[in-house]
């Protein structure tokens, strides 16, 4: 995907989020770090396009919350959660950019019911690249892209990696 396409994907996914929800009352955004946060930025402007006003909006980190913690050399690097808003009895859309296996999203999971019980949880990617491991599927997707489990796909995006927006299938490097 370019730039263009990318952009495109957002607006959709935005439009597709306030059609769903029947607006944005009781609506909040959760961004899992760190290129979901941009998209929920992004998604967000594009809410206020529409709706006049944007979503509460948060950041989630689900480093220690993930299951593959202990297999990590070194220590992990933990970044900042910042929900400041209640979540409790809201419509909570978790955002990130790839959704492969499904661990990162069950993590995210994980970690959001630490801050309440929000009435329900929706999830918005970029792209889904298939490949599940748990039952999770996504409520809003920017495009469905088929791979094999040996390929990467490499999301850039200009305000995290100071490049031009684009998503990239790449062949893995063989480890000896």
């Amino acid at each position: 995907m370019d730039k263009e396409a990318i952009r495109r994907a957002i607006m959709r996914i935005a439009h597709e989020i306030v059609e769903k929800n029947k607006g944005t009352e009781e609506l909040c955004l959760v961004g899992i770090r760190t290129r979901g946060v941009t998209l929920a930025q992004r998604i967000n402007a594009c809410i206020e396009s529409i709706e006049g006003g944007r979503a509460p909006l948060g950041i989630l980190d689900i480093t220690l919350y993930r299951d593959d913690l202990a297999d990590t050399r070194g220590k992990p690097v933990v970044h900042e959660t910042q929900i400041d808003f209640d979540i409790t009895g809201k419509k909570i859309v978790l955002i990130d950019d790839v959704l492969f296996t499904g661990r990162t999203i069950r993590a995210a999971l994980d970690a959001l019911v630490d801050f309440g019980r929000p009435a329900s949880i929706q999830l918005a990617v970029l792209i889904d690249r298939g490949h599940r491991e748990l039952p999770i599927r996504a409520d809003f997707v920017g495009k469905n892209i088929p791979t094999s489990p040996s390929q990467n796909v490499k999301v850039v995006l200009s305000e995290s990696d100071n490049a031009e927006d684009e998503v990239l299938v790449e062949n893995a490097e063989k480890k000896s």
